[in-house]
């Protein structure tokens, strides 16, 4: 695998999470590609409008997120990250914590940025 690459998904996942966890909607702008799929742990499916959305107007607020257990596997200019999260934070006000195991996949962007083009959350038990 090119450590390079691996490095270069590191970071964005890096950013991705401080961008979730201050809400950083500029920041998750850039990361997340516009035609994103994301499926949520309750088999919801929201695009990236949703997401940023959310974090506009404070329906998401995230106080922690601890990342644990990543795999990353790099296909050119795909890379697929599996990664445990203790997550805790508020939706829509109600106060939510647990274990959730995240698969995103990441793409080069035609600017030849690393963007989310899908993802899914699962709990883990």
């Amino acid at each position: 695998m090119d450590n390079t690459v691996e490095m270069q998904i590191v970071e964005a996942e890096e950013r991705l999470r401080a961008a979730m966890l201050d809400s950083d909607v500029g920041t998750l702008d850039e990361l997340l590609a516009p035609e994103l799929i994301f499926t949520n742990h309750l088999g919801g499916v929201i695009g990236k409008e949703d997401d940023l959305a959310a974090h506009r107007s404070a329906t998401v607020e995230v106080h922690e997120l601890t990342p644990s257990e990543r795999e990353i596997r790099v296909y050119d200019d795909v890379a697929i990250v599996s990664v445990r999260v203790h997550l805790s934070g508020r939706y829509a006000g109600v106060a939510s914590e647990g274990d959730f195991r995240f698969t995103r996949v990441w793409a080069l962007s035609p600017d030849r940025v690393w963007q989310v083009v899908a993802g899914h959350s699962g709990l883990v038990a």
